[in-house]
């Protein structure tokens, strides 16, 4: 059975928590884009966080029957991970600035900051 969107979102926001990575967002990508339901977005504190967050997150999709492309490893200062209807980027924080992805995505849809 395969997980839907929402499933893979609760996954993946359960594994950045458990990793301590920083400032999470999901943003509703639905009737908007074509490239995915979900996107979730946050930070982790160094490269080697980001990796290991990435990592994690990965071999969680993989035991859930999901396989993920990953882009952005060795250098994790960007990671992207595409799980079909999600999209997770895991950044650097001074990165993550400099593309300020959420300004791009948020100007007309609601967000879920993750507690």
């Amino acid at each position: 059975m395969r997980l839907d969107a929402e499933e893979i979102v609760r996954l993946v926001l359960a594994r950045l928590d458990d990793m301590k990575a920083e400032d999470t967002l999901t943003i509703d990508l639905r009737n908007k884009s074509s490239i995915g339901d979900y996107m979730v977005v946050s930070s982790g504190r160094s490269q080697r966080h980001v990796g290991s967050v990435a990592d994690r997150i990965v071999e969680d999709l993989h035991k859930a029957g999901i396989a993920a492309r990953v882009e952005g490893v060795p250098h994790c200062d960007w990671v992207l991970i595409d799980a079909g209807d999600v999209i997770v980027h895991v950044f650097r924080p001074e990165v993550r600035t400099f593309y300020n992805l959420e300004k791009m995505w948020l100007s007309s849809r609601p967000v879920q900051r993750a507690s």
